[in-house]
């Protein structure tokens, strides 16, 4: 309940919302109530002249429709703005926690964590912090009236409206709330199982891999199927407990009203009022079941916002130029492993030269890219441009002053002119091409009808994993870094496409200083210097 309560305080500054939804929602609870509790009085006291009550009953129901339209808009006005908040938070947070998060953290359960997580949070929001605050404030209200009847007839409703209201959520919220967090975490898992499967689904096919994985597919849907179930049967029982409560209290209330010797009129008119006054807290008993999702969604979104990242960014830190890179003594090992990547390293990357680091696959050649563009600082050792340490630099000018190409390349929806002026958004047309034709991509780029205003959206599976890695180098090219690091660039390459490549780093070089890494010494031919990482 804690990360609800931290939610919770999100809405200060719309709290002139949330008053004027509470007010709308009492008025129109009233009407609810008022409505039988005129008809009955009209029937029983005014004989023959119940024209009188018409007009009350008439102006009861039409107020009740504006009333709970005006008390809904204002909930989900306040859910929507909040709901945009959260997700600016979120965003906020994993661009914070990256690009560490992205590689220690299934990708689908982020997916569900920023769509379906946050919209579950809607039922908090707009449907239940008025209501509880309604159901209070009604249930005030009638066990007051009621008391001016008898004494014992408000206790009587109150004790009715603390246990719908309070005690059956309090058990419910006891038994299912462990069941809810359960369900939004399966829900990640499968989302990520589910995503993980469409990406390999031509490898499933190939290999025949697809019967084992829809069995394991099955066996994770039944499994929340399951959990889903013990929560709507626990839902089924509140409900009917619930029910059985309010026709209980109502009958208690006639019998109550009978045993005190009020007059009929006041007898039957007392059972109306309780019986038609139990639907704010019927409303906010039967929250409970949704609200034990609503609990664990928060929880998680609570633990990411909490998250602490591994790398800091330095926001006052220093702006060195260039002049070489240098490690020492590093000892570097990745989250949750016990075995180090790399010990004991050393290594001085000097301006203007194509430094080549080379080793077998698997033995933390791309870490030590990821350690000179800070994606983690080192056990031990330190790593430093110009005798500045990295964690003494400023992120944002570390990162203008670095250009990383991954081994796999990322390309948004977008034109692929946008695509490549992600680093450089200000980049002429012709800076563009130029970099395009460094690539090797330029002549397929120039091929498509729109050119450099296709986007990429367009060419779905037509574009190969070579082209797609040829962009992201062109992206790096176009970026103005002065220390460009390449991971394994010319994987999906054929041998003219790395020449061209190749050909265009050489010339490079004289104004960048460029790192490669790769397990193929083909592709460190142009190196001046090569590093051999011990195995």
């Amino acid at each position: 309940m804690s990360a609800l309560f931290r939610l919770f305080k999100l809405i200060a500054p719309l709290t002139g919302i949330m008053l004027a939804a509470i007010c709308l929602g009492v008025l129109g609870q009233l009407t609810v109530i008022a409505l039988p509790v005129i008809a009955i009085t009209g029937l029983l006291t005014d004989h023959g002249n119940f024209i009188n009550y018409l007009w009350p009953i008439l102006i009861c129901g039409f107020l009740r429709g504006p009333l709970h339209y005006g008390e809904h808009y204002c909930n989900h006005l306040i859910a929507f703005k909040l709901l945009a908040l959260l997700r600016q938070k979120v965003f906020s947070a994993l661009r914070r926690l990256s690009p560490a998060i992205l590689e220690n953290k299934s990708k689908g359960d982020l997916i569900a964590l920023v769509t379906s997580d946050i919209e579950m949070l809607e039922l908090f929001y707009a449907h239940t912090i008025s209501p509880v605050a309604i159901a209070t404030l009604v249930s005030i209200m009638v066990a007051g009236v009621l008391t001016w009847m008898s004494p014992w007839l408000g206790l009587w409703a109150l004790l009715g409206y603390l246990l719908i209201g309070y005690l059956i959520p309090l058990v419910s919220h006891h038994i299912m709330d462990a069941r809810g967090l359960q369900v939004r975490n399966q829900l990640g898992q499968l989302s990520s199982y589910v995503l993980d499967s469409l990406y390999g689904l031509g490898e499933l096919l190939q290999f025949k891999g697809m019967p084992k994985r829809l069995q394991s597919l099955t066996d994770q849907t039944k499994a929340l199927n399951h959990t889903q179930r013990q929560i709507s049967l626990g839902t089924g029982l509140q409900n009917a407990a619930i029910y059985l409560i309010v026709f209980g209290f109502s009958l208690g209330t006639l019998l109550i009203a009978y045993a005190l010797h009020l007059s009929p009129v006041n007898i039957i008119i007392a059972t109306v009022i309780v019986l038609s006054s139990f639907g704010p807290v019927i409303a906010l008993s039967s929250l409970t079941a949704g609200l034990s999702q609503t609990i664990g969604a928060a929880q998680r979104l609570v633990n990411l916002l909490d998250e602490e990242p591994i790398v800091q960014d330095v926001e006052q830190g220093q702006q060195p130029s260039y002049d070489q890179a240098q490690l020492t003594n590093v000892t570097f090992t990745y989250p949750d492993t016990v075995n180090p990547v790399i010990q004991n390293l050393n290594l001085t990357i000097p301006k203007g030269q194509i430094m080549g680091i080379h080793a077998p696959s698997g033995t933390g050649k791309s870490t030590i890219l990821k350690l000179l563009a800070r994606f983690y600082d080192p056990d031990t050792g330190q790593i430093t441009i110009n005798k500045t340490s990295l964690i003494e630099i400023n992120s944002n000018y570390l990162r203008q002053m670095e250009s990383y190409v991954a081994q796999e390349t990322w390309l948004f929806q977008d034109t692929i002119a946008n695509n490549l002026k992600l680093g450089h958004p200000k980049a002429s047309d012709q800076e563009i091409q130029l970099a395009a034709q460094q690539a090797g991509i330029a002549n397929y780029i120039e091929s498509l009808p729109q050119q450099y205003q296709t986007k990429l959206s367009e060419l779905a599976d037509s574009i190969s994993e070579g082209q797609k890695q040829r962009l992201g180098i062109a992206r790096a090219f176009l970026h103005e870094g002065e220390l460009l690091l390449l991971d394994e660039i010319t994987a999906n390459l054929d041998v003219l496409n790395e020449a061209i490549i190749l050909k265009s780093l050489q010339k490079i070089a004289k104004e960048k200083t460029v790192v490669i890494v790769s397990h193929r010494l083909s592709t460190l031919s142009i190196a001046d210097q090569i590093y051999e990482l011990a195995i």
